[in-house]
């Protein structure tokens, strides 16, 4: 197995445990539910999830603007902060806006995007250290006084690093917490 074949795997798993196990299971309504009266709900963890993977793919190793900007209105987040959705603690107030569609159309966009980027980009690639602050700061609007812990977090990484963390192993974790929230809410299938 390649390494390529090796990542799409691995975020084909993301998407599929959080499509199938939590966003197919749980009523719509329900998606906000922050359950045990704390903790992340469905749409915080689905945002949350999101924005870091299209921040690390889209503009911290692509140096393009986030995909979330082209969806921001549809998501009701249109005047929000850039940092919306970043921290691991839930704003109720964000995080009840966005409609489901919307929210579900955001998430498939980012992980389509990455696939189609990991069609074109060589193996070597991987091991290049990007520019992350820059990028974060001039195309993302994301400054270090906003988000200084996740300039320090993504500085001087390489491209490899940012998909195994950010993207894959931060994705697994929200989804074993999604997961979680499911079963507290007791829809566990099992």
């Amino acid at each position: 197995m390649d390494v390529h074949t090796w990542i799409r795997s691995d975020l084909d798993s993301v998407r599929a445990k959080l499509r199938d196990s939590v966003l197919s299971v749980v009523p719509e309504p329900r998606w906000v539910e922050q359950v045990d009266n704390g903790g992340s709900s469905i749409a915080h963890l689905v945002l949350h999830v999101a924005r870091h993977h299209d921040l690390a793919i889209t503009t911290a190793i692509r140096d393009h603007p986030p995909l979330f900007n082209d969806y921001r209105e549809a998501l009701g987040l249109a005047d929000v902060p850039p940092a919306v959705g970043l921290a691991e603690r839930e704003d109720p107030a964000v995080s009840s806006v966005p409609p489901a569609e919307s929210l579900t159309a955001y998430f498939d966009a980012v992980f389509a995007a990455t696939h189609a980027w990991l069609d074109d980009v060589g193996t070597m690639a991987f091991d290049t250290v990007p520019d992350t602050s820059h990028r974060l700061t001039h195309k993302a609007m994301l400054s270090t006084d906003d988000v200084g812990w996740l300039h320090r977090m993504w500085a001087d990484k390489p491209v490899w690093w940012l998909v195994q963390w950010p993207v894959v192993g931060h994705g697994h974790a929200h989804v074993g917490e999604a997961i979680s929230v499911r079963n507290r809410m007791g829809l566990s299938p099992f």
